[in-house]
């Protein structure tokens, strides 16, 4: 295979590399100060990445000519659309960081290269195509999370946060390689292409049991439950913006990876893992329902609606069909545009202090003295729930409705039905804002950029969204389609 080509596909991660090393030069000798100027630096690369990698998606690059260094790597429109998730969400972090550590005077020069290195991370993962590239980027995202998880060192939550991600993330990391391990032992091989070839025929015992652990490994990364035990403490206790950071593009990066293990590498028998995917899809819908209804604490609340809405992308994986793949693409960019507005209006709740207000009870009245955020709040609410006209109720229906195509009616109806149920905890918090007594004690004042950021958000998840389905639907097409090329 050409080097040449392999470069000019892999340009991104390369151009992130370098990015990263030199703004970290940068770090090391002008110190916190230049701390603004390295995360408007690394914003600019981030933009430039994604200019990079959109004309594959619009062309729908496939496999073999997207693949790269002898099949380790592969630019395809698949990888080109998850990717413009994570810079967007990485991006995103970036801006609404410096102010909010700013005002704890915490602000460091390492976070931005923390989420510059993360994002390099998730671009191998979505781009891998053998079990060593989808380690090395699945590991190199994870150390730089862990480290972001406990930025905040004078704060006991965000420690917390820290080791226990770190504890379980190790934990999850070690289940995975050893499904990796008994996948190379009775396949032969470690890339996708060769692990799909050796499964043709019947399983044998050790396979079946190392599609389990893979699988399993990542549903951690995925917050998908029984492995989401990490969500709610990380949400809590991490800053805010990291919280930002772990809803959107390590969700986006983990959960294409495991579209990507699932769809190609073990393709040829869907049969052993669709049921490990209907279980955890229906627990994770479940869990993440009935656990938020209890939650006094707006981010753990928004964690166990990550679950939750974790369960009902996994509805269209279960469906193993390029409209089941489509779907969830489509889910997973309208989700990115919910938490980003729900994480930015968390971002915006502060007391005449500037203290951060987290409790769900301190909203109360929220709509008498805070209108406009009160409605962006409950915009929010009714998306994740998934109520028309929001747009939220759009990625719900394409994956139920990829789900019925694939004769899947029950697990459709059963989502159905939790869907209903789980829409109370977003309920709850809408009541708390517009029909309790008003406690008025969010009265800071916000930042032009978070405002700017809100709003945008919120009008992609407000009825307008409806007039990006024809072209988001689309793009999520080709980026599917591309998945199931054969090569």
């Amino acid at each position: 295979m050409d080097l040449q080509h392999s470069l000019w596909l892999g340009a991104p991660e390369e151009l992130l590399s370098v990015a990263g090393l030199a703004l970290l030069m940068v770090a090391a000798f002008a110190g916190d100060k230049a701390s603004r100027l390295i995360s408007i630096l690394s914003v600019a690369a981030l933009t430039v990445c994604a200019i990079m990698v959109a004309p594959e998606l619009c062309s729908g690059a496939t496999s073999p000519d997207a693949d790269a260094f002898n099949g380790l790597y592969r630019a395809d429109a698949f990888a080109a659309f998850a990717k413009l998730l994570i810079y967007a969400a990485a991006g995103v972090t970036l801006i609404v960081a410096p102010s909010f550590f700013d005002r704890l005077k915490a602000m460091r020069a390492e976070f931005p290269l923390l989420v510059l290195f993360a994002a390099l991370g998730m671009g191998l993962m979505v781009s891998a195509t053998d079990l060593i590239t989808l380690y090395i980027g699945l590991e190199l995202n994870s150390l730089a999370a862990y480290v972001l998880a406990a930025f905040l060192r004078v704060d006991d939550r965000s420690a917390e946060a820290g080791l226990k991600y770190f504890v379980l993330g190790a934990l999850a990391s070690g289940i995975l390689l050893f499904g990796m391990s008994l996948t190379y032992g009775f396949t032969g091989g470690t890339s996708f292409v060769g692990i799909r070839a050796a499964l043709t025929g019947p399983m044998s015992t050790g396979a079946v049991f190392g599609v389990v652990f893979m699988l399993s490994g990542l549903a951690f990364k995925i917050s998908a439950a029984p492995f989401h035990m990490w969500t709610p403490d990380v949400y809590e206790g991490a800053p805010t913006p990291v919280t930002t950071f772990f809803a959107t593009a390590p969700k986006v990066a983990a959960l294409t990876l495991t579209m990507r293990v699932a769809l190609e590498a073990f393709g040829a028998q869907v049969g052993a893992w669709q049921q490990i995917v209907i279980f955890a899809s229906l627990l994770s819908i479940v869990i993440g329902a009935l656990g938020a209804i209890g939650q006094a604490n707006i981010k753990r609340l928004m964690a166990y609606s990550s679950i939750n809405n974790i369960g009902f992308m996994l509805i269209g994986l279960a469906a193993a069909t390029p409209r089941g793949a489509s779907g969830m693409l489509v889910y997973l960019a309208i989700y990115v545009a919910m938490s980003v507005a729900g994480f930015v209006t968390v971002l915006l709740l502060r007391d005449e202090n500037g203290d951060a207000i987290e409790a769900i009870a301190d909203l109360s009245g929220l709509s008498k003295t805070r209108p406009w955020l009160a409605l962006a709040m409950a915009s929010v609410m009714f998306s994740l729930a998934g109520i028309p006209p929001l747009f939220g109720f759009w990625g719900k229906f394409v994956v139920f409705q990829a789900a019925v195509e694939a004769h899947l009616v029950v697990l459709a109806a059963l989502g159905i039905a939790a869907s209903v149920i789980g829409a109370f905890y977003y309920l709850k918090v809408v009541k708390v804002m517009y029909f309790d007594e008003a406690v008025d004690k969010v009265r800071g004042a916000g930042e032009l950029s978070h405002t700017v950021l809100l709003v945008l958000s919120t009008l992609v998840i407000s009825p307008l969204g409806y007039l990006l389905t024809r072209w988001l639907g689309h793009l999520a097409d080709i980026a599917a389609a591309s998945l199931f090329h054969i090569a």
